[in-house]
């Protein structure tokens, strides 16, 4: 098993990774997430919500240090022609020169053509560089990744849900994950909203999780390369530099986590199910 402070190269970009990213949708200070690049952690994730601090932080860090970072901007538009004017846009707004990854967001299927078209446009004009995407439907990614080994796939890192609660990736993608030529593997919600943090959703006797180790039970799996954490505060963000710090997790203290994640399966319905979760819901299997 790798140390945790190791960096990884992402797919076939030259670009070298923290096993931490940081994610844009909670209102950590600009400060922290500065700190958080002098301890390593240099990719930063423009996604869903898009607060003002983390664009701060950005056209900070960029002034001397953009060869180190990975900025990447996410699209959720299901219409290829809107796509480039929403990154364009974007890039005012954050205030950075450009791109290193599109990430295609929430994709049920791979994208069509017409969206490695606007890729080119883009990276032709110099706003991106890479491509990635995201996807709840976790028996796409197989197919994903064969096309990555048989030189098929412009997709250099995929994104998935993975945590101690929703654990079907270990059926559904793990096992297909190859050794060497594959994409980078990025997985978020690693704390299931909260909800491990929790303690009034705690199974009878146990403590809730602490993020720092939920971010642990990620990592501890060597082809998992990037866990994309949503810190609000400058507490939250160097607990998650500490996730990198502390590496893994003892047997007992594994075993403990995924008791608990299989309670909250089977209390707490996903309010965003995964494809691949329907068996597991239907026959009441938890943790998967």
């Amino acid at each position: 098993m790798s140390d945790f402070l190791d960096r990884r190269e992402i797919g076939r970009t030259g670009l070298v990774s923290s096993r931490i990213g940081l994610g844009s949708t909670f209102n950590a200070p600009a400060s922290a997430i500065e700190e958080a690049f002098e301890h390593g952690i240099n990719y930063l994730y423009w996604g869903t919500v898009r607060q003002p601090e983390f664009a701060k932080a950005m056209r900070n860090l960029e002034k001397t240090h953009r060869d180190e970072l990975i900025f990447t901007i996410q699209s959720y538009s299901q219409d290829p022609s809107t796509i480039e004017e929403e990154v364009t846009t974007q890039l005012k707004i954050c205030g950075v020169q450009d791109f290193d990854f599109l990430l295609l967001g929430n994709r049920e299927q791979a994208p069509d053509d017409r969206y490695l078209e606007v890729f080119e446009s883009l990276k032709k004009k110099g706003i991106v560089k890479h491509m990635s995407v995201s996807s709840h439907n976790r028996p796409l990614i197989p197919k994903l990744l064969e096309d990555y080994t048989n030189d098929q796939s412009p997709y250099e890192l995929l994104m998935f849900r993975y945590n101690p609660v929703h654990r079907g990736a270990e059926r559904d993608v793990f096992p297909y994950i190859p050794a060497t030529k594959r994409p980078a593997i990025l997985t978020y919600t690693s704390t299931r909203w909260g909800h491990l943090l929790d303690p009034t959703k705690m199974p009878s006797g146990q403590q809730p999780v602490s993020a720092k180790d939920c971010y642990r039970y990620s990592l501890r799996h060597d082809f998992i390369d990037i866990v994309c954490v949503g810190p609000g505060s400058t507490e939250q963000m160097r607990e998650a530099i500490s996730a990198l710090e502390a590496g893994p997790l003892d047997p007992d203290e594994l075993q403990r986590i995924e008791k608990i994640g299989s309670h909250l399966y089977g209390q707490y319905a996903p309010a965003y199910p995964d494809r691949g979760d329907e068996a597991d819901v239907e026959q009441g299997v938890a943790a998967n």
